[in-house]
């Protein structure tokens, strides 16, 4: 891949800062790629380019990663149902809700309130997952850091490092 000039770089950087506080603040709402590309004065393909380039990821993992991680404090933190908790962190429907649930963070809701943070049998991993930076971001390596982390926890992405 040949290497950016800055003002793309930074460009990006800015779109995927708006589009991260956007989904950081409005998690539970139904949102779309081409939604908050508007809002934040970008083509669907410049935002889809920002996520993939800064973020290391896509705008519906990230979406996903931040209901997830909400759902999994909510399911700690207060007396709700499941279904409560679905709507909470916007899916209509509690079966949708736990079969993404248990697709992120290998445990079943129910499963995951009941052992207490999810330590069930074998999910040792569940606690690191959700330790492992702001809003479930994965770890990055070396190679993505030449870039300033951005308030979420993402690294800029670089392939010429």
């Amino acid at each position: 891949m040949p290497t950016q000039r800055p003002s793309t770089i930074r460009h990006r950087t800015a779109l995927f800062e708006d589009a991260v506080a956007i989904v950081r603040e409005e998690y539970a709402a139904e949102l779309s790629l081409d939604d908050i590309a508007r809002r934040v004065a970008s083509s669907r393909r410049q935002l889809q380019r920002a996520y993939a380039e800064i973020g290391d990821t896509t705008f519906r993992e990230h979406l996903t990663r931040v209901r997830m991680n909400r759902a999994a404090e909510l399911l700690n933190t207060r007396g709700l149902t499941v279904r409560e908790v679905a709507h909470r962190v916007g899916y209509r429907q509690p079966a949708q809700f736990a079969k993404a649930f248990r697709r992120h963070l290998g445990v079943a809701p129910s499963t995951y309130r009941a052992n207490g943070n999810g330590h069930a049998a074998g999910s040792g991993e569940l606690a690191d997952l959700l330790r492992g930076a702001p809003d479930g971001a994965p770890a990055r390596s070396a190679r993505f850091s030449r870039f300033p982390a951005v308030a979420v926890g993402f690294t800029a992405r670089s392939d010429a490092a």
